[in-house]
């Protein structure tokens, strides 16, 4: 998960001159908290966003890039995705929605999204998803389009599959002057899921804490097991949501879950 987490570039593909917009707010982000390397905006429609040179498609860009983040409209997210495997790119975030949650189109959208990324060797957090942050001052990773801009510095690891949950987090902990070393917004959990993040973050010597808001498991053994190993050494609070029907109606429309039985 390096390329989303620890990326030596990143380019914002939709990036926008559209103040308030989610695309204006993520390129936004992201240079105002100092990302420690190149930031490539990708726009056919403007040559300069953010008085950075605009590029017409990732494959255009001359340097590597090792994340890239989709902010485009949902019928754009496929031809995207296919630019970034013909570029080499190695993680891709998706903060598109409209895909699983949305059933129908949508889910056919995200299986297709899932063996483009798959068949590329590319990890891929979302689609429908807020962003990742990692604090670590060699990386400044701020991308999100979360209204924390300046998250503090420290030893907690957080992932959320509700975006507005993990915003008003992030809002909390810094209000209570809490650090955070990485965020992750998980959306629909098509590839990264909170499995794959606990073992990341087992090895990663900045996290001393996980905090997991989950709406879903994947692989409910598999999570024990993980679980099991990682609190030898570093505690998690997780909590889990859909537990009543209604709970379990509203995580299906919100990213797609089955919530399941506890």
């Amino acid at each position: 998960l390096d390329a989303i987490l620890r990326p030596r570039s990143v380019a914002v593909v939709g990036a926008s001159r559209e103040k308030n917009s989610i695309s204006y707010d993520l390129l936004h982000n992201l240079l105002e908290y100092g990302f420690q390397g190149p930031v490539f905006p990708v726009n056919p429609r403007t040559p300069v966003v953010h008085s950075l040179k605009c590029y017409p498609s990732v494959e255009d860009i001359p340097d590597p890039v090792d994340l890239a983040i989709l902010v485009v409209p949902r019928q754009h997210v496929l031809a995207h995705a296919e630019a970034c495997a013909r570029k080499g790119v190695k993680g891709l975030v998706v903060i598109t929605a409209g895909f699983k949650e949305v059933g129908g189109e949508g889910e056919d959208l995200e299986r297709r999204l899932r063996e483009i990324t798959q068949r590329a060797g590319m990890r891929m957090v979302g689609p429908n998803c807020m962003g990742v942050i990692n604090t670590d001052p060699a990386f400044r990773l701020q991308g999100s389009f979360s209204a924390t801009t300046e998250p503090v510095s420290g030893p907690i690891a957080f992932s959320s599959q509700s975006g507005a949950l993990g915003e008003a987090i992030l809002a909390l902990m810094t209000q209570l002057g809490l650090g955070l070393s990485m965020f992750v917004s998980l959306g629909n959990k098509a590839d990264v899921s909170g499995n794959d993040l606990l073992e990341y973050w087992e090895a990663d010597p900045r996290t001393k804490v996980i905090l997991m808001y989950l709406e879903s498991f994947g692989n409910p053994r598999r999570f024990q097991e993980i679980c099991r190993r990682v609190t030898q050494s570093k505690p998690i609070l997780a909590m889990k949501s859909g537990r009543t029907a209604a709970g379990a109606r509203a995580a299906a429309s919100h990213t797609g879950s089955l919530a399941g039985t506890d």
